[in-house]
């Protein structure tokens, strides 16, 4: 869908006249814009995009190498620009991650929450210093990192939104895990890929499904924010963003 969406942002430049807009029509395939749409909801950025991209995109036949940055970028920006449109509530939830944690960074505190199976998560970013040693033979860069130095607000801020994410997952695979044991399953994973015996599919199959409904049926969101003010009562935080209409229990059908 979101192939969709670029392909046809670019063919109504194309229409328009845009130079770079005709060379790319009908031209964008799944491939070309999947990592940056799969690592979006992970805070990528528009530098980080366009070098994805450009990286799908080298060696094209349609793309000479003298257009690969221009063309590269244009694509990324029509990129999030569809991303922007078709999960404007996934980005409104991002936005208001990064916004709480650079509240809290810019107090001095790193940015602190408990997942829901009661795990504390403590972020470790701080503003690291730095010593250049220069020897007879060599130069040596030491970097002095600890607890008490300050923390880094930008760090801070710009993984907050995709640990807290994969926060959520990690629980997901736990609470998986923990079913699939009660039921006598062999289970295995790697990130959100989930493992079994092929006579055990079925079974497993419905198992994460009533786990990803149990976990995010929960106020996640509310319970961020309540854990927030508690931690740090003299900071005024944004209110959670509208929930969204999606019926979780569409799930156990997909």
């Amino acid at each position: 869908q979101s192939t969709w969406a670029v392909n046809e942002a670019i063919r109504a430049d194309a229409a328009a006249g845009v130079e770079l807009a005709k060379m790319l029509v009908d031209k964008i395939k799944r491939k070309t814009v999947k990592q940056t749409v799969m690592t979006s909801v992970y805070g990528v950025t528009f530098v980080g995009a366009r070098e994805q991209i450009s990286n799908q995109m080298e060696g094209a036949d349609h793309v000479p190498e003298e257009k690969l940055f221009q063309a590269s970028a244009y694509v990324a920006r029509k990129t999030f620009a569809a991303l922007g449109e078709m999960f404007s509530g996934a980005r409104e939830i991002m936005g208001w991650l990064g916004a709480c944690a650079q509240l809290i960074a810019k107090s001095g505190s790193p940015v602190e929450w408990t997942t829901p199976l009661g795990l504390p998560i403590v972020q470790p970013y701080r503003r690291s210093t730095r010593y250049q040693i220069r020897t007879v033979v060599q130069t040596i860069l030491l970097a002095d990192s600890n607890d008490s130095l300050p923390v880094s607000v930008s760090r801070q801020r710009s993984a907050f939104p995709p640990n807290f994410v994969h926060s959520l997952d990690s629980t997901h695979m736990l609470l998986t895990a923990r079913e699939c044991h009660a039921a006598r399953l062999v289970f295995a994973s790697v990130h959100d890929s989930y493992w079994t015996h092929a006579g055990s599919i079925d079974t497993m199959s419905v198992i994460l499904r009533e786990q990803f409904i149990r976990l995010h049926s929960q106020p996640i969101l509310h319970n961020l924010l309540d854990s927030f003010r508690q931690r740090h009562p003299h900071i005024a935080f944004p209110p959670v963003p509208k929930r969204g209409e999606l019926d979780l229990s569409l799930i156990k059908d997909s």
